[in-house]
């Protein structure tokens, strides 16, 4: 076979697992199981099964994980959004840096005094096994969302902890042991790094919407990739400077995720589909970095399972549940976010990171952490969905729209706004002209009620879920987002 058709063999292979690894979805909605630990375990069988399929190096392989992380945390930031990381904020900010630093700690203490490891190898453990994954919650839920602040805390404590989870880590392996001073040095490299990320971020994202208002491009196709380039740059800049480079990816994201630009819908669709692929990419690559030999040892499958049934029923809803008291949730919700902390591509990339630095049984700390993440997205996500149904947490169905309907302009469109009915709000309930009795010069320009357009009178009424298009003063803008909004609990 010449060079050329082995390199089209290639191809085929490459877009045969692609094909797979986007329909396995499906089958993780049958069986409840996420689609992310599919993705693990079939890399981790096919490498065992074919000698001559070889792992990245090292290097290459934090180099891939870091540019998907980079994709999926900007997405999620875009996701979020200001508005909704404001009324949660506080919140988001005690569980991402308190909680993930509290369930380091007893982690710690766990691997110590249970495994005999060294206080500093403990410490490195816990922390790579600290962070969570929303991706891998939402993946077992299908087509259902979460609604409400516990789908933005789940969302927004994910955000915040794996740039506090990759920060801490690099502290401590710089610093290299414990001690009084080590202590001191870590503190104060973690401090710098969260300053200088969240400051790059903040500013970085402003001059990125800046950039999307006011440049001009040639074509609509352009607007995303210059999107993307921004979300690069901002990583590199940030991380150049010393800070995080993924916190300043995600408050960019934030920053970027209610505001109005040209192309917003572009951007965002194009930015949801690099964090889906990035996700594929990061678990089958991190799966062929599996070796299943360490993984079946005693030594090593049975710690990973004793500290994963104990992060996910016992420490975490120990340590995380009092700080979650400041989002006024419901018990029912307030325990489901308790019990969704669920492991995902970070703490496997922090395992790298330690077994890269020479630590001293890397190999068997490296198995850990795939029991640990295996066993999370496998047992503990399984049952996701029956605790979401027990804990009576509030949650939509959703489903794709391959279909739309709109127009293009030139110019910015002034005084109109696209609103989706809450439930409980304001306006559910009433009709077209109630609304505009109560809220002055108000036209429904267009109203989509389950997939369909509900043709528009004065005595239309609002339903929940309706997707309405209404032209407006823009001094109303505020209100009529309120009025429009779930009622608050």
């Amino acid at each position: 076979m010449d060079d050329t058709r082995h390199y089209a063999f290639v191809l085929l292979l490459l877009a045969a697992a692609g094909l797979a690894a986007v329909l396995s979805n499906q089958l993780s909605a049958r069986i409840r199981i996420p689609a992310p630990v599919l993705f693990l375990v079939a890399a981790a069988i096919a490498q065992a099964a074919v000698p001559q399929l070889h792992p990245p190096g090292e290097r290459d392989l934090e180099r891939i994980v870091t540019v998907a992380l980079v994709l999926i945390l900007f997405d999620g930031g875009l996701h979020i959004g200001w508005r909704r990381f404001r009324e949660a904020a506080a919140p988001i900010a005690l569980t991402g840096v308190l909680g993930t630093i509290a369930t380091a700690a007893a982690l710690t203490v766990l691997a110590h005094l249970a495994f005999g490891f060294s206080w500093y190898v403990s410490l490195l453990l816990a922390t790579a096994l600290s962070p969570t994954d929303p991706a891998v919650v939402f993946s077992v839920l299908g087509r259902r969302e979460i609604e409400g602040r516990s789908g933005t805390l789940l969302e927004g404590e994910s955000g915040a902890n794996d740039p506090v989870g990759i920060a801490l880590l690099m502290s401590l392996l710089t610093a290299g042991h414990l001690s009084a001073g080590a202590f001191g040095d870590v503190a104060a490299e973690f401090a710098l790094q969260m300053v200088v990320g969240l400051a790059v971020g903040a500013v970085g994202g402003r001059l990125l919407l800046q950039f999307i208002r006011r440049v001009s491009l040639p074509s609509e196709a352009l607007h995303p990739i210059a999107s993307l380039s921004g979300a690069v740059g901002i990583y590199g800049v940030a991380t150049v400077a010393h800070g995080s480079g993924f916190l300043a990816v995600l408050v960019a994201g934030v920053l970027l995720g209610d505001e109005r630009a040209p192309f917003k819908r572009e951007i965002m669709r194009f930015h949801q589909a690099m964090a889906s692929l990035a996700e594929i990419v990061a678990f089958l690559v991190l799966g062929l970095t599996v070796d299943l030999h360490v993984v079946s040892r005693a030594d090593v499958w049975g710690p990973g399972l004793v500290i994963g049934a104990l992060l996910a029923f016992v420490i975490r809803p120990l340590l995380v549940g009092p700080l979650l008291l400041w989002a006024r949730l419901r018990r029912g919700e307030l325990a489901f976010v308790a019990l969704s902390g669920l492991k995902g591509a970070v703490p496997i990339l922090l395992g790298i990171l330690v077994a890269a630095h020479g630590v001293p049984g890397s190999v068997r700390l490296y198995g850990i952490v795939i029991v640990v993440v295996t066993f999370s997205v496998a047992v503990q996500g399984s049952l996701v969905p029956t605790a979401a149904h027990l804990l009576g947490v509030p949650m939509r169905a959703t489903s794709p729209q391959p279909y739309a309907l709109g127009v293009r302009l030139e110019q910015e469109p002034k005084g109109v706004l696209r609103l989706v009915v809450g439930a409980g709000s304001e306006v559910e309930g009433s009709t077209v002209d109630e609304v505009a009795a109560r809220h002055g010069d108000v036209g429904v320009s267009l109203l989509v009620r389950a997939g369909n357009l509900v043709p528009v009178r004065g005595l239309t009424r609002f339903e929940e879920g309706d997707d309405v298009v209404i032209s407006a003063g823009d001094d109303l803008r505020q209100d009529l987002t309120a009025a429009f909004g779930p009622a608050p609990r």
